[in-house]
């Protein structure tokens, strides 16, 4: 006999439809026909499929052993194998968690969903974390799965939605398909930019490389892209060198002329696409510092080389919400570090 409770992800549902997703390999008839012998349940009673569920009833399955095995679906047998290893628990960088949506601060090198089979990612990490506080059970990710809503790139950190609930996720979805949410990022980047811009332009993906290409006019498979930024604050070589004690500690002697003028940027982000502040900025001449993909190579080199910067300055650190709400993430250890000696 299997035994399930009703969560509030699958409350409001027909009878029918939450088996048919319970056990989807089963052929109707058989549900149908389980129903009526009474070899499946509903709160101890006899049911016909067409009841409403509510949260905490109870769904039995008088069913052997292997014949849940055979109809189960796979989410079903996956999770009750092996949800503990697939869903590892680790401390999260919580920035706020209501009964519908958490928000988390992702560190860069944490994939937001899953590239491969065998990955782990901030979805799988979610999850983890969402079983170990007892938000869900495992019964309950068999009908419904949390997920985030919105991603950021394997080596961007910041804020990452994710939907908690079927409300959490519809609601967030609804915000994110209308623009409604304002996504805000910080980012470093090369040259002098002394006022406010809005760009947009044409973004086409390169599925074997995993590049795209900006251009001014549509393309064959191109996306439209816009992107606004506001400078937050400039930097140039001649300013260092006479600025403030602490700067006396770099050496910019050795810094090429192109190289001199840094600006750190808010970044306002109209369209979401894949890459799209990477290479928008780079393509109007301001490529992210730490970027090897879109960026300058001598400039990549010399923050290696004075700051141990191997990733893009780049990060996702507000969220206004379509309510009013806002989030911000803390710059993180890397900004803090450049930042501070420029």
């Amino acid at each position: 006999m299997q035994s399930f409770q009703i969560g509030k992800n699958e409350a409001g549902q027909r009878f029918d439809k939450y088996l048919k997703k319970l056990l989807s390999e089963a052929p109707t008839s058989f549900i149908y026909k389980m129903l009526r012998k009474k070899n499946i349940t509903l709160n101890g009673k006899k049911a016909d499929g067409s009841e409403k569920l509510k949260v905490q009833d109870e769904v039995k399955l008088f069913l052997s052993g292997e014949t849940f095995a055979k109809f189960a679906s796979p989410a079903i047998r996956f999770y009750q194998e092996s949800v503990a290893g697939n869903y590892p628990y680790t401390p999260l960088n919580i920035v706020y968690e209501d009964a519908d949506i958490l928000i988390i601060n992702k560190p860069a090198g944490m994939l937001s969903q899953k590239a491969k089979p065998d990955d782990i990612s901030a979805n799988e990490y979610i999850i983890g974390y969402l079983l170990h506080s007892h938000s869900i059970t495992p019964q309950e990710l068999a009908t419904f799965r949390p997920s985030i809503c919105n991603r950021l790139d394997y080596n961007t950190s910041g804020l990452l939605i994710a939907g908690k609930s079927l409300k959490g996720l519809q609601e967030m979805a609804e915000q994110l398909n209308s623009r409604d949410i304002e996504k805000h990022y910080r980012c470093l980047v090369k040259g002098w930019i002394q006022k406010p811009q809005m760009i947009d332009g044409w973004l086409r993906k390169e599925e074997k490389d995993n590049r795209v290409q900006i251009t001014r006019t549509k393309q064959p498979g191109s996306k439209y892209i816009k992107t606004g930024y506001t400078p937050l604050a400039c930097y140039r070589k001649k300013s260092l060198s006479h600025g403030d004690d602490c700067l006396k500690k770099i050496d910019m002697k050795d810094m090429d002329s192109e190289m001199d003028n840094f600006t750190l940027l808010d970044i306002h982000l109209i369209t979401g696409r894949s890459h799209q502040i990477r290479a928008h900025l780079a393509s109007v001449g301001h490529p992210i510092v730490g970027d090897g993909k879109y960026g300058d190579k001598m400039t990549n080199d010399f923050f290696a080389r004075r700051f141990h910067i191997h990733a893009q300055m780049l990060q996702a650190y507000r969220l206004r919400l379509g309510d009013g709400r806002e989030f911000k993430a803390p710059a993180t250890a890397e900004f803090e570090r450049v930042l501070g000696k420029i």
